[in-house]
Parts: C-alpha cells; structure tokens; sequence
C-alpha cells in the first residue's frame, strides 16, 4: 500500500495502476486501493474506468468523502460542471476538512455565476488554509473513518504545540466517536474556557453532557446557545432530549411535536419521530409509540433503530411485509453498518416471535457480531478490577473503617446483570409511597472514573487501591455529593432506587460512601441471563453482552465478586432470585420490604398499576402482571448455545 501510494506521488500512474490492480486480486474491497486505482486510472485519462471503480467503491464505503472529491475531478475533465459541482458538494458535507473540493467549488462556482457560492466555498479554502497542516489533516482523516491515525497525529501536535482550539475540538470529537466521553468532556471545557463564544464546540460539549447522563447540565449549556439562536432546530432538539432525561417526558415530546410541525421532513426528522417514540415509551402510551416509531421508517426506509425500536418493545410483532422488507435493508450494499446491526436484532427478534429459531439465532450472531467488531470491550479489564476489589476490599479494611462515610439511609441499589429483572425490582419498590424510582443513574461510575483518571487499560489502576489512603471526611463528602446528583432524579419520597446493574463492581465504595444504604442483588439463572443479554441491544455500554464468551466472563466475574460482597459485608446485601420472585411473588415482596425496613403496601403487589416513567428494555413489560412464559426461552435456543455452557462451566445448568 505504501508503495503504490508513494508510486502516485512520484506520477508513476501506470505502475501504481499495475501494482494496485494486482493487490485488488488478493483484497477486492480494500477501501484504499479501491481509490487509488480510480485516481491512477484519471491521471492515466481513462476517466470511464475512473468512475466505475468509483461506483464500486460507493457501493461499499457510501461516507467516504475522497471517493466524491475524485469523483468530482472526473467530472471536471469530462467538462460537466454540474455534475462535478455535485460530488464535489457531497464530498465536502461528508469531510468539510478536504481543501482541492473547496478550491475547485469556488472555480466552478465563479464559472457558473453563482458569486454567493464562491465566496462561501473561498471562506472555507481560507479558514483551512489559516489552520496548521496537522490540525487539517488530521481532521480529514477523521472524517474519514481514520480514527486511530487522526488521534495519534493530533496528540502529537497539542503536545508540540499547547492549547490549540481546533486541536483541542478534533480530539474531543475523537474522543467521542471512541467513546472516552470523560476525555471529551474535560477538554470541551477546558476549550470553552479558552473560547466561550465557541458555540459549535458548547454544542459537542451539550452531546457529551447528554451521553454521559448529565441531563441537567446539558439543558443549562443548552440555554446559553439559545439565547444567541432561539430557533435553532439543533439546539431545541437536544433540549427536548434533555427534558425528557429529567423525567419530564410530556414536555419533551411537546418540544419535538412542535419542531415536527415546523419541518416535517426536515433532515433529522427521522430522529425525532424516533426520539418521540422513546419518550411515549417511557410512559407507558404503547400504540402512540408504535405510531412514532412506523412514522421514523417511514421518513427514512433503512433507518435500523426504528425496527429495532419496535422489536424491543417486546410486546409487538412485524407483519410478513415488514419482515421481506426489514430482510431486503439488511442484505443491501449501501446500508450503514450501524442500521445493518440495528437491523439484525430486530429480525432476531421477530423470526424468535414467529417460532424460526434457526434464522432467528443467524440474525441474533451477525448483529452481535457487527456490533462486536465495532467495540473495544477487552474482558481481562473487568475481571482484573474484580480481582483487586477482592484483595483490596477486605473483611480487616472494613472493619478498620467502621465509622466512615455519609449516614444516609435513603439509597437503595439494584445491581447485577442487565437483564436479570432489575427493571421489576425498582418497578415493584416504586409502587411504595416512601420510594421514588430514578432510573440507572451514572453518578457511581462517574464517580470511579475520576479516582481512576484517565491513565491506559494496560497501565496499574490508581482504583480500588486508592481507597485505602483516602480519610474518613472524603468517604462523607463522596457520600454527600452521590446525594446531591441523584436529586433532581427524584421526587419528594424519603427512600429512591438506583439500578444501575454494573454498580455491583462498586459495593465496596458504596459502603464507604453510604455504610447504611440497602444494596439488593437482582440475579437471574445464567443461561437464561446470559443468552437475553445477548439477544439485547443497547443504547450505549454493555459492550460485554455482544459475544457469548464475553457475556459468560462477565457473569462469573459477577457472581465472584458478589460473594466475595457476602462474606466481607454480611447482612448487607439481598439476594433476590428472579424465578423465585416469580414464582412466590408476595413472599419475596414481603421479604424485600423487611430488609428495606418498609411497611408491606398492598400496592407493590400491583407494581403494574404504576404510572411513572421507566426507560429501559423491560419498560412494558412491567406494565403488565407477572407472567412465567419468558423464564426458559433461552432452550429454544440450545442447540446453538454450546459455547455459552462452556464458557460457564460449572455456573451451567447440567
């Protein structure tokens, strides 16, 4: 590849067509060859050949801006200047950072007449021509999916170089297209120091915020931008999104319904309907939801999410159309891989409702593995912080720190597996009149993010081992905050649930922190847990649950670390069996209630009258009375569960 690239520079078109028509043989869809035979091929004037390996190649890389750019020259040495204005157009949409495109849009503008247009495309050649090579290549390169070369070659620049605002903005994007979003937040904040009018980059910071569950603080920046753009379709979107994070989802979808009305078919309208459905979900209005999320297919025919939306409601079921076409999307050349999975756990979905096991099984592996691929998850990371908790967290350390922490009583934790019934467990205690349910907040997370810092995977964690020099005042202090951030989740009600599951990695701190909080183990049998883990697409996180070693790995470190928990804190934990909730529902409701110290109220019983807002998976089906028919769904699947039973060994079912 170097070589034939270097071939090009040198203009040796001919032997860098050779040498590129040769590897093609061996890689036919290389992305990079592919382009370099269609730049060779139009230096050498076979522009016909040119544009047909450039058609190929867009059939296989649609966002690849060079591809358009080159596209643009050919059409330029065919003399079609609106032909060419086009690819042009389009290559600079996709990557804005490609300086030959702006320079040969203000030519062809200028050619055309069209003076607004080519003093618009000469402001940009201007704006790219006052920033360092660097900044500008890297950029490029990161609009182009070169995400690993764009980061070490902006890392290398800032480090020369110091503070640079673009620098800065360009690694904070890497950051959250990599997803180190506490990477991203620190250096938008510290580039909004520097530049505060800087309104694209409060924008990305706004994005981060919102990702890393920080609605509150999103809105708030989000007030600022509107002051300046009080119509701005981006700025009202994300605060509706923001609105509806804070439990206010009736308001949230009165914001988007009102900028439905204003554009119909705006370019992100496809999201909003969807945004909608998500929020009418969260209430519990099943069919307008459907509605929302048939109206988002509808505006965009391949958009994965919205089919994928309908098939995690749980309760629906596609119709033999919907399938050929859902089967049609997924298999085309040109649908994105992030529709392509989200498409595939749909029709794992609904070939499982139609009884195809088989196919369905197929769908569910290729979506686990298009989504795998695409992950960073490395297993070894969780389960050596597993490791030094339990070396780290000891019966001795606990006792030697009896007297520490914040003495709130009023948190309740629901940790274990996504999955494994958690969703009932809050669903049941929010039905209480002295509990609120909040939803699975990131505060504790959040929260060991900062003690561990952003030191590599591979270097030694300063987290848990740190927990051991910290003094009793800071344990409070945690403890006070944890409360403070959970705030504006809650009600007015003296107790509130968090059940964000992954929290079970944490109980050491969470005791610290907050020594009389209650702590509750939702646990579900393995491969029942495991396999709908697998079978579930998320939002965001959980990247363990996309590869059926993965997910096994995980559940053992689980159930490792919390009886390591047990016999370090006894008494403190509730273990609380998902089948066994089933099936002696009040007594293990009765028996949650006396750990909690709560009165029995004949209410919890009937969780499912419950109005509030729920925002996960299981959303409806907690809105309905308990039923046993999901408990053993995975053995429809056993033939093809093999490497999962495996991988738990003894945790397996005989």
């Amino acid at each position: 590849m170097r070589h034939i690239r270097a071939l090009l520079e040198r203009g040796e078109y001919a032997a860098g067509l050779e040498a590129a028509e040769h590897l093609l043989g061996e890689v036919p869809e290389n992305r990079d060859l592919l382009y370099m035979r269609a730049v060779a091929q139009r230096h050498l004037q076979r522009i016909p050949e040119a544009l047909e390996t450039l058609a190929q190649l867009e059939s296989l890389y649609p966002d690849y801006g060079r591809l358009y750019q080159e596209r643009g020259h050919c059409q330029v040495a065919l003399r079609a200047a609106q032909p060419a204005i086009d690819a042009f157009l389009r290559a600079v949409n996709l990557n804005p950072a490609l300086p030959a495109s702006w320079k040969a849009l203000q030519t062809l503008f200028r050619m055309t007449g069209r003076t607004a247009d080519a003093e618009t495309a000469a402001a940009h050649v201007g704006t790219l021509a006052g920033l360092p090579v660097p900044v500008v290549t890297a950029s490029s390169m990161f609009a182009d999916g070169e995400i690993i070369a764009a980061e070490r070659m902006i890392r290398r620049f800032l480090l020369e170089h110091g503070d640079h605002i673009e620098g800065m903005r360009l690694l904070a994007r890497i950051g959250i297209r990599l997803g180190v979003l506490d990477d991203a937040e620190l250096l938008l904040e510290a580039l909004l120091r520097l530049a505060p009018d800087y309104h694209a980059a409060r924008f990305e910071y706004v994005g981060v915020l919102l990702d890393r569950q920080q609605p509150l603080k999103a809105r708030a920046e989000l007030e600022k931008l509107l002051v300046h753009e009080p119509r701005h379709a981006g700025y009202r979107t994300a605060y509706a999104t923001a609105t509806v994070a804070l439990g206010e989802a009736p308001r949230g979808v009165e914001l988007y319904r009102e900028l439905l009305a204003e554009d119909p078919h705006s370019p992100g309208a496809a999201e909003i309907h969807l945004s909608i459905g998500h929020a009418l979900k969260t209430l519990g209005r099943t069919q307008e939801a459907i509605e929302a999320y048939h109206a988002a297919a509808a505006e965009r025919s391949d958009f994965g999410d919205a089919y994928w939306s309908l098939a995690n409601l749980k309760t629906y079921r596609f119709g033999d159309s919907e399938l050929v076409a859902m089967r049609e999307r997924e298999a085309a050349p040109g649908t994105r891989p992030v529709d392509r999975f989200h498409l595939c756990f749909a029709l794992g979905k609904a070939l499982e409702d139609r009884a195809e096991y088989r196919e369905s099984f197929h769908y569910y592996a290729r979506g686990n593995a298009l989504k795998r691929s695409q992950s960073r998850y490395r297993p070894e990371i969780i389960e050596r912080n597993a490791r030094l908790q339990a070396e780290v967290c000891t019966a001795e350390f606990f006792a030697a720190r009896r007297s520490v922490g914040c003495t709130s009583a009023e948190p309740i934790f629901v940790v274990g597996l996504p999955r494994a019934g958690s969703t009932l467990i809050e669903q049941i205690l929010a039905s209480h009149s002295q509990v609120d349910g909040t939803q699975e907040l990131a505060e504790i997370p959040r929260i060991v993010a900062e003690m561990q810092g952003r030191a590599p995977d591979d270097a030694p964690p300063r987290y848990p081992g740190l927990l051991a020099g910290m003094r009793p005042a800071e344990f409070a202090a945690l403890g006070e905050r944890y409360l403070s951030l959970a705030r504006p989740y809650r009600g007015g009600k003296a107790r509130f649930v968090d059940k964000m599951p992954n929290n079970f990695r944490h109980l050491g701190l969470i005791h610290l922190m907050l020594p009389n909080a209650r702590i509750i183990d939702a646990r579900r049998e393995p491969m029942a847990c495991c396999f709908s883990n697998f079978k579930q697409l998320f939002a965001s996180g959980q990247e363990f649950t996309y590869s059926l070693e993965d997910i096994a790995r995980y559940y053992r470190a689980y159930v490792e670390l919390i009886a390591h928990w047990e016999a370090v804190l006894p008494g403190k934990i509730l273990r609380v069996q998902h089948e066994e909730l089933l099936e002696d529902f009040e007594a293990q409701v009765r028996r949650m209630l006396d750990f909690l110290g709560l009165p029995f109220e004949p209410a919890c019983l009937e969780f499912y009258r419950t109005e509030r807002s729920v925002r996960t998976a299981s959303s409806e089906q907690v809105r309905q009375p308990i039923y046993k028919e999901g408990v053993d769904q995975w053995r429809n699947f056993e033939p093809w569960l093999g490497p999962l039973k495996a991988a738990l060994g003894d945790l397996a079912p005989a």
